[in-house]
């Protein structure tokens, strides 16, 4: 297996994980595994593409290397700050309760967005 496509299982794997803690109202540690699934899916697509790992945590700036289309950007502008909210207890939090559905869902298309860009 190639290690694009090892990040890229990681990366659903973490999306699943999500959805079993916030099933079970483990809000911070379910909203961490979204942001973990996206970051892990766009590492997927930096590694096929430019054969090394970049380690920072923002989407942003990864999703912006890529070239992803601004929608795919803003997703990621969503979803950059769990990483930071749901680890630090100093950082102030955001309506994470309130916007479940929508951070899955901005999970869920970057993940669909870098198994097309894995094809092609």
């Amino acid at each position: 297996m190639k290690e694009y496509e090892i990040w890229i299982k990681k990366s659903e794997q973490d999306l699943d994980t999500a959805k079993y803690n916030l099933s079970g109202e483990k809000i911070d540690a379910g909203l961490f595994f979204l942001q973990q699934s996206a970051e892990k899916a766009l590492k997927a697509i930096y590694i096929k593409k430019f054969k090394e790992l970049l380690k920072i945590h923002d989407l942003v700036i990864i999703s912006r290397k890529l070239n992803a289309p601004p929608e795919i950007i803003n997703f990621c502008k969503k979803l950059t700050p769990l990483y930071q909210f749901t680890r630090y207890p100093d950082v102030s939090e955001t309506n994470k309760v309130e916007n479940i559905n929508e951070f899955i869902f901005y999970s869920e298309e970057v993940l669909k967005w870098a198994k097309k860009k894995l094809k092609e």
